[in-house]
């Protein structure tokens, strides 16, 4: 299923139809900005870059056909430093969940896009997710997050 690979891409590092891309939007941010809580009880955008980084592991483990769980970072890591060079790896971490989670996508069958994820806990519940429904949801999420960014980024 290109299409759906293509939206993870274009929300990622291309020509997003909601504007700049998140790695565009995290470029923009200065380092010495990047950590700061610029709304009370809000995340930094240290913390939403972290935030993306986890999910998007975790949906390139689903569809390895791993177990869904809590990503392993955890659902809103913490940074573990605030400096310069900090940011600059959370910036390259999140770029490289990304071409890895697009890496896999490029070996997923057509016919593995309608499979449903192992999700022990939707299945008790009765919902069914696809691999290509779990895709779209990240790029939703992307889109959502950068935006949010993108308005932080301003203050």
């Amino acid at each position: 299923m290109l299409n759906i690979t293509n939206e993870i891409q274009k929300a990622f590092n291309g020509d997003a139809w909601h504007g700049n891309h998140v790695m565009q939007t995290l470029n923009n941010v200065k380092a010495e900005n990047a950590f700061e809580h610029f709304i009370p009880n809000a995340h930094s955008i240290a913390e939403i870059a972290l935030h993306l980084t986890s999910w998007t592991e975790e949906v390139t483990s689903r569809l390895m056909q791993n177990t869904a769980s809590e990503p392993v970072r955890g659902d809103w890591p913490t940074p573990e430093s605030k400096t310069p060079q900090a940011w600059e790896k959370i910036i390259f971490d999140f770029k490289v969940a990304n071409e890895e989670l697009i890496r896999h996508c490029a070996e997923i069958k057509d016919i593995q896009w309608d499979e449903e994820i192992i999700d022990a806990q939707n299945l008790a519940l009765g919902n069914h997710l696809t691999n290509a429904e779990l895709l779209n949801g990240l790029a939703q999420h992307h889109a959502y997050h950068s935006g949010q960014i993108a308005l932080l980024s301003k203050f």
